[in-house]
C-alpha cells in the first residue's frame, strides 16, 4: 500500500496553467504505474494522465493530449500533472492513483485496475 496526498488544485481563468503534485508515501513509489483520474460534478471518475513505473511509457485521454503533460520524479516519491490551456470543462476533482503491474510497462485507464487513491484535490477553471 502506498498513500498519497494530491495539492495544487485551484481556481483559475480559462487558458491559464496549474501544476498539480502527488506525493507518495513509502519506499516502494517507483515501483507503481501511476496516474491522475478527475471526476467533474454528476459524472464518473475520467482517466485523464498515466505513467509507468520507469517512466518509458505514459498515456493520455484525447480531451488533454497536447495541453497536460504528466511526469515523475521517483527520488522524491512524487507524480506530477502540469496543465496548460485549461478550459473550463477541465473543471473537476483531480485524484492520483497508483498500483502495480508486474512485469509490464503497461498503463491501465480504467478506474477498477488502481487499488491506491489519494483524497483528491479542485480544480476550477472559469470562463
Amino acid at each position: 500500500q502506498v498513500q498519497l496526498v494530491e495539492s495544487g488544485g485551484g481556481l483559475v481563468q480559462a487558458g491559464g496553467s496549474l501544476r498539480l503534485s502527488c506525493a507518495a508515501s513509502g519506499r516502494t513509489f517507483s515501483r507503481y504505474t501511476m496516474a491522475w483520474f478527475r471526476q467533474a460534478p454528476g459524472k464518473q471518475h475520467e482517466f485523464v494522465a498515466g505513467i509507468s513505473w520507469n517512466v518509458d511509457r505514459t498515456s493520455y485521454a484525447d480531451s488533454v493530449k497536447g495541453r497536460f503533460t504528466i511526469s515523475r520524479d521517483n527520488a522524491k516519491n512524487t507524480l506530477y500533472l502540469q496543465m496548460n490551456s485549461l478550459k473550463p470543462e477541465d473543471t473537476a476533482v483531480y485524484y492520483c492513483a497508483a498500483h502495480i503491474v508486474l512485469g509490464s510497462q503497461r498503463v491501465d485507464t480504467r478506474v477498477d485496475e488502481y487499488d491506491n487513491w489519494g483524497q483528491g484535490t479542485q480544480v476550477t477553471v472559469s470562463s
